[in-house]
């Protein structure tokens, strides 16, 4: 199942199970813990709290969700903040795996966890961002069919401790700037154009027949080009993928979980030839299967889709391939910083 980032209050997520950052003495704080309490009821999650006697730093423990949406509430201790040399990273990714591992043997389909720490904890977010999604990864490579949510809340935070946001918000504008050049041009063509048969005498030196702005159409293929066109276009978005799987000796499995999908969604490609994905799911198997820029704008268009010059999330994903990263994690990160879907997640 996909890693989802959202932006939200956790204590008001929909999932089966719901991630405190919680303090030692599991008592109501403030952050996402403080929320959390309030949500679910301070009187009753507070005496079950009282019977669980505290939880140490790195580990994780278990309540009821009460007046969540959630069934079951999932208490990590993360470390406090204290300039790196007191084994932070190691505690804060032990609250993790513990976190994970309540929620695995709960049974549940669906978590949702914050950024543990990074709150008045103090851990610098960058870091605990890194170590959160390296340990979500890790565990849904081992665990099948559990969504894991990270949520964030405040977006504009988390833009800022991503190292290539500044080299990629400018491509973006970048490129925002020469589409709209490009939308310039197209407008002064179109207010400097003749009229329709004058435009004929100007690029022929003589009208078209019958005032057409277009001469007679020269052939652009011969048959046998036409021929390999049409048997090229034969190949369906679904065919096209698992011919590069099985080119590259990958197996359906490596694919998907790289991909951020799920098992359900990639069985669409293996049972159904005409299978059209949205537009995040085609290029997140490109993604996955690590294609050019070139061999990207191929397969998308066997699902009908483009890259852009006028598109955010376009220009994000073309930052990436163009310089062959194709962490997806990372991919989506960027794209969450500048409120686009994500790959893989829909």
């Amino acid at each position: 199942m996909p890693l989802v980032l959202t932006r939200d209050d956790v204590s008001r997520v929909d999932a089966e199970a719901v991630v405190n950052a919680a303090n030692e003495h599991l008592s109501a704080g403030g952050g996402v813990c403080g929320a959390i309490f309030e949500a679910a009821g301070r009187r009753e999650l507070e005496s079950a709290c009282k019977q669980l006697g505290g939880c140490p730093t790195g580990s994780a423990v278990v309540t009821p969700g009460f007046g969540l949406k959630a069934r079951w509430i999932i208490h990590a201790v993360g470390p406090i903040w204290r300039g790196g040399s007191w084994d932070e990273d190691t505690l804060l990714r032990s609250a993790y795996r513990s976190a994970l591992e309540r929620a695995r043997e709960l049974g549940v389909r669906s978590v949702a966890l914050p950024l543990i720490s990074a709150g008045i904890f103090g851990f610098p977010i960058d870091r605990a961002l890194a170590i959160a999604t390296s340990e979500i990864s890790a565990f849904l490579d081992r665990v099948q069919d559990v969504e894991v949510r990270l949520v964030v809340f405040d977006r504009a935070a988390f833009a800022a401790c991503l190292a290539d946001y500044g080299e990629v918000a400018a491509c973006v504008d970048e490129e925002y700037v020469d589409a709209r050049r490009g939308r310039d041009r197209m407008g002064d063509l179109r207010l400097s154009m003749p009229a329709c048969g004058a435009a004929a005498d100007v690029i022929s030196g003589d009208a078209a027949p019958g005032g057409s702005c277009f001469g007679s159409a020269r052939p652009i293929a011969d048959e046998r080009e036409l021929k390999d066109l049409l048997v090229h276009l034969d190949t369906s978005f679904s065919q096209a993928v698992l011919s590069l799987i099985d080119e590259r000796g990958l197996t359906d499995a490596a694919v998907y979980k790289k991909a951020n999908l799920s098992r359900q969604v990639f069985s669409k490609l293996r049972k159904d030839d005409g299978y059209r994905p949205a537009k995040p799911t085609a290029v997140a198997l490109a993604i996955a299967l690590e294609l050019d820029m070139d061999q990207t704008r191929e397969l998308l268009q066997r699902a009908g889709y483009a890259l852009s010059t006028a598109s955010t999330f376009d220009a994000i994903v073309r930052y990436y391939i163009e310089r062959h990263s194709y962490d997806i994690v990372a991919i989506n990160q960027m794209l969450f910083a500048f409120d686009q879907p994500l790959l893989g997640s829909s």
